[in-house]
């Protein structure tokens, strides 16, 4: 007869994913994680695997929460461009403030960590990015078409500068003591979209 889970799997994969977003992947130890999630380690291998497993699973959670508010944010009916930038200062905003500074982004973390020598994680970065550029891609097409932005501006290509901006704001941002580092280049950005 199979025993039940004593734990919740759902709830234990937050846990992790907040444990290893806070201090990385290669400083979080099977250990950290049995005493962070207070499942037995047996029990943590059958469920979710090794901690590679684990880690990724805890990447696909963070993208499934994220990603449809960001969508949200940048498809809303009306002006497009306000919401470009609002995306950009928010971007700014969090990476300097002291509850997201420190934990920065999980796929930028992810991208500097892991990627160049994780095949699945690098897919993962590239899936969280591709999405990034892709909705802002489609908010300045729509800002481009409502007469918004200029005609001369290529919207792939400013979408693809804003996805690196933003990744660059999340590493500068967990890193650098001087929020008006990131908020100057933020605004900078912003002034090729008049």
């Amino acid at each position: 007869m199979a025993r039940t889970k004593e734990f919740d799997p759902d709830a234990a994969l937050r846990s992790a994913l907040e444990l290893f977003w806070r201090r990385g992947y290669e400083a979080t130890s099977m250990a950290d994680l049995v005493e962070h999630l207070g499942i037995g380690r047996a029990s943590l291998y059958a469920t979710f695997g090794n901690k590679r497993e684990l880690y990724l699973k805890a990447m696909d959670r963070y993208s499934e929460g994220r990603d449809p508010l960001l969508l949200a944010e940048l498809s809303r009916p009306g002006p497009a461009l306000p919401a470009v930038r609002a995306v950009i200062r928010r971007f700014a905003s969090e990476a300097t403030s002291p509850e997201h500074r420190l934990r920065g982004c999980l796929i930028t973390n992810t991208a500097a960590e892991l990627a160049p020598h994780d095949a699945e994680a690098a897919r993962r970065v590239e899936t969280g990015w591709e999405h990034l550029e892709s909705s802002l891609h489609s908010a300045l097409v729509r800002a481009q078409a409502q007469g918004e932005l200029r005609e001369d501006r290529d919207p792939r290509a400013l979408a693809r500068m804003l996805l690196v901006l933003l990744q660059g704001i999340r590493v500068v941002g967990k890193a650098s003591s001087d929020p008006a580092r990131v908020r100057d280049a933020a605004e900078q950005a912003l002034t090729l979209l008049d």
